[in-house]
């Protein structure tokens, strides 16, 4: 079994798991019985996707998915800051 052929078997596998994790931080990030339950939610869908991102960008052996990944991981976690922020402060700003 080459390496090509374990890749493709991985991504087979992980792409079922990924959809079920995606559809239930939809239905967290909806329903969320507050506020930080939707961010996190949400946090986790953005941190997936740019893993999934990943995944494929090796899977389609092309490097232009990376740079995309790596932005949506640092946006995540900008909102990570700013959620701690306006909930410690309670206000938007300082």
């Amino acid at each position: 079994m080459n390496l090509e052929s374990l890749a493709t078997t991985y991504v087979l596998i992980i792409i079922p798991v990924f959809l079920a994790a995606f559809i239930i931080y939809v239905i967290r990030a909806v329903k969320g019985p507050s506020i930080p339950d939707s961010v996190l939610a949400i946090d986790a869908l953005s941190y997936d996707v740019a893993a999934f991102m990943i995944i494929l960008a090796i899977y389609f052996k092309s490097p232009f998915l990376i740079p995309g990944a790596i932005i949506l991981a640092i946006w995540a976690y900008a909102l990570d800051i700013f959620v701690a922020k306006y909930y410690e402060k309670k206000e938007l700003g300082e």
